[in-house]
């Protein structure tokens, strides 16, 4: 975690996401590059062109230059090397091309869900970046001081499409010491016998050098509500899950385990891209 990306809009969700950044990136010896998008209007002819609106613009820029230097500045981020970024682009596009751009290791955003016509027709940013970025991204619910991922839930069929991802998911828990809780969810519409599943989870542990690790069947109605109760059971830190990026009307009729987490998990979650 030598390069860590945190997207920022000011408010309290963000800030428990740099805060929880800034923990990450003293325990590994990395950095933070803190970016700040300024969305620009979608009316008119040319935004940046147009006369009339350009000293508008670099208002909102000066505003946002000054609130970025006060939180670069923060009490949290002493010690730590901070880089401070401003683009015009839309937020969720322009967090991905930034964290490509960064080569980071890792995107930390802070959310607190989107609910109802929100969340199926729009979306939080957050929701987005999870969906697209190929880059792991860790989502921060709530002000953590002490950040810890000691239980690492991390959900999954374990089909060989989530080997590549896990060995992200197996270098992270490493950083962090964490115990990986691997849970298979049966529910009514998938379900799988005991023995099935267990040999499924024992051969895909196999192909990985994993010391600190246990094995789970769950039942539950459906796949996100066993993740929610499993996590709750054990009192985990982290919920961990990889995600296809599904886009458009493929997204828009089979959703995302990954993306309902984000939205309605209490505790943190961190998803990785096949």
């Amino acid at each position: 975690m030598k390069k860590i990306l945190v997207p920022t809009d000011f408010s309290k969700h963000a800030e428990y996401a740099l805060k929880v950044a800034a923990q990450i990136a003293k325990k590994n010896g990395g950095e933070i590059a803190i970016v700040h998008m300024l969305e620009l209007p979608s009316s008119g002819n040319d935004a940046i062109s147009t006369s009339h609106e350009i000293p508008e613009l670099m208002l909102f820029k000066n505003i946002a230059l000054q609130k970025l230097e006060e939180t670069a500045n923060s009490d949290f981020l002493e010690g730590i090397k901070v880089e401070k970024y401003i683009q015009f682009e839309m937020a969720f596009d322009g967090i991905i091309k930034m964290g490509n751009a960064q080569n980071a290791d890792l995107i930390v955003m802070g959310s607190h869900g989107a609910k109802g016509f929100q969340e199926m027709f729009i979306g939080s940013n957050t929701e987005k970046v999870v969906r697209n970025s190929d880059i792991p991204v860790l989502v921060i619910k709530k002000e953590d001081d002490d950040f810890s991922a000691d239980k690492f839930v991390f959900a999954s069929d374990f089909s060989d499409e989530i080997k590549k991802p896990f060995a992200k998911v197996v270098d992270f828990a490493n950083k962090f010491n964490s115990h990986i809780y691997m849970v298979n969810i049966n529910t009514p519409n998938n379900f799988k016998s005991t023995e099935v599943a267990q040999n499924t989870m024992d051969e895909f542990a196999s192909n990985f050098e994993m010391k600190n690790y246990s094995t789970h069947i769950y039942n539950d109605v459906n796949v996100e509500k066993g993740i929610l109760h499993f996590a709750k059971s054990i009192k985990a830190d982290l919920i961990g899950m990889s995600t296809h990026g599904r886009k458009g009307i493929s997204h828009f009729f089979n959703g995302s385990i990954s993306e309902d987490l984000v939205n309605h998990a209490k505790r943190a979650v961190i998803t990785f891209k096949i």
